[in-house]
């Protein structure tokens, strides 16, 4: 069955102030709709077409040559996306609580300096991108990567939070301030979901 662009889970203008409904409803419909209509053009006809996306993405160097780079770009769009609009929402923010709040407490000091390096690698990302929070199989990390890849891609890391640094995210109302973005984004983190896919992880 081909792959299908998920509903938003909350309207387009939920996210607001932090978001803007227009910026929602373009990065949803017309961007996170394109890489789904991409992916599936790719996959068409071969044996990956009905696999789940996590599979896909994770067996990258087993696609044919000539799907790989489109599979990657656009496979990990819908990827990247898909967990993107899950941990967000409105009247989101705060702080994480529980075993996740302490995991950060003991690696990082606490949330706030957590934050700076995941606002920090977002800030360095050259170009478009991502900036990651993961966990690495024995503990948590911060990462940074290109154009639509994600963890899952190259290595053995969750994901448990991450931020799109493309500026087709924030440009309408942030311009070219993605430090500005960057801030503001955790206003509407969703903890409770980062937690969860935390306690998965481990």
């Amino acid at each position: 069955m081909p792959h299908e662009l998920p509903p938003l889970p909350y309207a387009f203008d939920a996210l607001e102030p932090t978001i803007d409904a227009k910026t929602m409803e373009i990065h949803h419909d017309k961007h996170h709709g394109a890489y789904v209509t991409n992916l599936n053009a790719a996959l068409e006809g071969t044996e990956w077409a009905d696999r789940p996306l996590d599979h896909v993405i994770e067996n990258l160097e087993a696609l044919p040559e000539d799907k790989r780079t489109a599979v990657r770009n656009n496979g990990g769009g819908h990827w990247n996306h898909t967990f993107f609009w899950q941990i967000m929402k409105p009247g989101g923010g705060g702080n994480p609580s529980g075993a996740l709040a302490d995991a950060i407490n003991d690696t990082f000091g606490d949330v706030d300096q957590l934050k700076a390096q995941v606002n920090d690698a977002g800030v360095k990302r050259f170009g478009s991108g991502w900036t990651w929070f993961v966990w690495d199989g024995t503990g948590l990390a911060v990462r940074s990567t290109p154009n639509q890849d994600n963890p899952l891609m190259d290595s053995d890391d969750v994901p448990l939070l991450g931020i799109d640094v493309w500026e087709h995210a924030y440009y309408l109302k942030y311009q070219n301030r993605r430090p500005d973005y960057l801030a503001a984004w955790w206003d509407v983190v969703d903890w409770d979901e980062v937690a969860r896919r935390f306690d998965s992880a481990k």
